[in-house]
């Protein structure tokens, strides 16, 4: 737990420090992107570690990571807030919904690069990650509306 607390607290504290260098939410997501990746693609043994605590099933375990993660969480939440507010994102966005799929976008990366032996750069993936989560699916860049099919 310690090790977990210590690498995540370096990746907050260093995102702390450069995010507000920039000046646009795009800009801040690469960085915190960028830095994750870095920080964990640095040290192949140090993101095994990462992968293997965030997929606890003890509670008290799970519960104890909760509380390591949750200032990496709180910056997701401030870039999704401050994303909204400059018009990049939408107002409806739900920010549960968009912090979840930014952060285990960010976390199916390192494990796939974890999984397959560490053997290319994982902050070289930063930029796709961005590309996909900011720009999404679609071919063209209108939004569309979204029905709910009810599963079906």
């Amino acid at each position: 737990m310690s090790i977990l607390r210590t690498a995540i607290g370096q990746i907050v504290e260093e995102c702390e420090q450069k995010l507000p260098l920039k000046s646009h939410v795009d800009d801040k997501l690469s960085t915190l992107i960028h830095l994750y990746f870095s920080h964990l693609g640095a040290n192949p043994a140090l993101a095994m570690v990462t992968q293997v605590y965030l997929r606890q099933v003890d509670a008290d375990i799970r519960r104890q990571v909760g509380d390591i993660v949750k200032p990496f969480y709180n910056l997701v939440d401030g870039l999704i807030e401050e994303g909204k507010q400059q018009g990049v994102f939408r107002p409806a966005l739900n920010h549960r919904i968009a912090r979840r799929m930014i952060f285990g976008t960010m976390d199916e990366t390192v494990t796939a690069w974890v999984l397959t032996g560490s053997k290319y750069a994982l902050a070289d993936l930063s930029n796709d990650v961005v590309d996909v989560l900011l720009h999404g699916l679609h071919q063209n860049c209108e939004q569309k509306k979204i029905t709910s099919t009810g599963g079906e």
